[in-house]
């Protein structure tokens, strides 16, 4: 009998850790949609032109951040070639506005389906390689890609498939109707950046995302579960590369013109160091990561300080995070948020 019950115990005590779960994913759930709300009404009544443009920036690159945030929360793999893959979705969404005259949403979806072709294309080292050397290996693409896009340069109009104009003709990018201006276009910006976090939310809480937390437990233990290694890993650069294409077309989108020198390999680096700093396991963390790549540098340059030296306090915090913080700024306000909550209801009780 004492056996028996006390094997029935931990059966007893999954209901109650399951209901516990369920609810933690409402609240994180609701916290995200009342977060984009409130960001939506409030940055459009509150800031100046410049900052948004500037904000519309960070929270378009937030939609790349999630991609990597993806790759390395759920499978630990390091990718430096994410830059470079909303470099793809720009390029593949500047042509098709500018020489088909397509949608802005399908525009957009496009650039997203093809960069995850390439991704998954970047993912396949994955399949051999781990930790630095899969690092250094997107690495090079990112700097393969780089010469490249310098070399031939984005779409502005002209004819031929590169659609390089000659002269004066260089066209801009068409935004939807509905977000001409620059404060619609933010809220624009917003309703995408909830699309693909649910998208990857969708994921984690499905199949796919139990397939991939058995690969990062071990690949013995998910090939004995009767888990496809080589179709989920690549599943998951393919939509790590969907989130970086969907950022490319929002960006060409609100620049109306993009430039080859911007998607350095330098740039796939520094998204990836603050993705560890803002958190890659919350969705707060990619949108810390995003203000972190465009706002601070625009408040230091606002302030009169060099905004390259964004980069040292950038370091100092990648540093801090490695050692002390592994789930970054995000996991450090959570926690808080949890102390406090614990003490109140001590407090009540």
């Amino acid at each position: 009998m004492s056996t028996l019950t006390s094997a029935a115990l931990p059966l007893q005590a999954i209901g109650p850790a399951l209901g516990a779960h369920a609810r933690a994913r409402r609240r994180q759930h609701l916290g995200l949609a009342v977060t984009l709300l409130a960001l939506a009404v409030l940055l459009p009544w509150l800031c100046n032109s410049y900052w948004l443009k500037t904000l519309t920036s960070a929270l378009t690159l937030s939609v790349a951040v999630a991609g990597a945030a993806l790759l390395y929360g759920q499978l630990g793999l390091v990718s430096l070639c994410q830059f470079a893959l909303v470099g793809v979705g720009g390029w593949v969404a500047l042509r098709l506005s500018l020489g088909f005259g397509l949608a802005f949403e399908l525009c957009v979806l496009a650039a997203g389906v093809l960069a995850s072709v390439a991704g998954m294309v970047a993912g396949l080292p994955a399949l051999r390689l781990k930790g630095l050397y899969l690092a250094l290996v997107t690495l090079m693409m990112a700097g393969g890609y780089q010469v490249l896009v310098s070399a031939t340069g984005f779409p502005d109009g002209g004819p031929g498939w590169l659609g390089k104009a000659q002269g004066t003709g260089r066209l801009m990018m068409a935004r939807p109707r509905w977000a001409e201006d620059d404060a619609a276009y933010l809220v624009c910006v917003l309703a995408w950046l909830g699309a693909v976090l649910a998208l990857i939310e969708w994921h984690r809480c499905t199949r796919p995302g139990r397939a991939w937390a058995l690969i990062r437990r071990g690949e013995a233990v998910a090939t004995g579960a009767g888990v496809s290694v080589l179709g989920y890993q690549s599943w998951a650069f393919g939509l790590a590369g969907f989130c970086a294409g969907v950022a490319g077309a929002l960006l060409a989108g609100g620049v109306g013109q993009l430039d080859g020198r911007a998607f350095g390999a330098s740039e796939s680096v520094m998204l990836f160091a603050l993705t560890v700093v803002g958190g890659a396991w919350h969705w707060l963390g990619t949108v810390l990561a995003g203000l972190l790549l465009r706002a601070v540098p625009a408040l230091l340059t606002e302030w009169g300080v060099n905004g390259f030296l964004a980069q040292v306090f950038f370091g100092a915090a990648l540093l801090h995070a490695l050692v002390t913080a592994p789930q970054g700024i995000a996991g450090q306000w959570l926690q808080g948020l949890q102390r406090l909550r614990t003490l109140v209801r001590g407090g009540r009780a």
